[in-house]
C-alpha cells in the first residue's frame, strides 16, 4: 500500500503544479499571513521534507541529510517554480525506482539524535510521507482562497477514480 501512497502523492503535487500555471504566476510568491508566507515556501518545505525523507529511507546519516538540505536552502533563494516543480518530478522518480527495488513491508530502522532509533517498514515511512504532503496540500487551498482563488481537488479518492479509468 505505501507503493500506491507515493504514487498519489505524487500525482497530487503534480495536480498542484499544473493547476498553478493556471493562475498568475506572481501570486505563487504573494506574501500571505498563514503557516508559511506564500505558496512557494510552502511547496519548497514540501520539497525539502520528501528529500529528507527518501534520504533518510535510502540510509543515509542524518548527518548527510542534514547537509543536503542545507544545499537545497542555498536553491530556494532563486524562487523559480519551474525548477522546483523539475525537482519533484526527479525526485517523485526516486521514490519509484526505490519502491521497486524494495519489499515494502521490510523493517528498517533509521537514526535521529533527538528521537533516537526507529524501527518501521518502508510501507509506514512512505504513508508518513504522503500524510505529510496532504498536510501541507490542505495549506496551499487555504492560501489559495485567502488570496481569491480556488484550489484544486487533490483526494485519494480522486486519484483512485483517475487511476481506475486510465486502468
Amino acid at each position: 500500500m505505501g507503493g500506491q501512497l507515493i504514487e498519489y502523492h505524487l500525482w497530487a503535487n503534480q495536480r498542484v503544479f499544473n493547476h498553478l500555471k493556471e493562475l498568475p504566476s506572481e501570486i505563487c510568491f504573494q506574501e500571505v499571513k498563514s503557516v508559511f508566507p506564500s505558496l512557494y515556501e510552502t511547496l519548497f518545505h514540501m520539497y525539502q521534507t520528501d528529500y529528507t525523507w527518501l534520504r533518510t529511507i535510502r540510509g543515509d546519516s542524518f548527518d548527510e541529510v542534514v547537509a543536503g538540505v542545507a544545499q537545497l536552502s542555498k536553491e530556494k533563494s532563486e524562487r523559480n517554480l519551474e525548477k522546483l516543480e523539475q525537482n519533484y518530478i526527479e525526485l517523485g522518480g526516486q521514490y519509484l525506482e526505490f519502491i521497486k527495488s524494495k519489499e515494502l513491508n521490510e523493517q528498517t530502522s533509521i537514526q535521529h539524535p533527538s528521537y533516537g532509533t526507529l524501527t518501521t517498514s518502508y510501507s509506514e515511512l512512505f504513508h508518513h510521507v504522503a500524510n505529510h504532503g496532504t498536510y501541507h496540500r490542505g495549506n496551499l487551498t487555504a492560501i489559495l482562497r485567502q488570496i481569491g482563488y480556488k484550489g484544486i481537488p487533490t483526494d485519494y479518492i480522486f486519484f483512485l477514480y483517475e487511476k481506475n479509468t486510465n486502468s
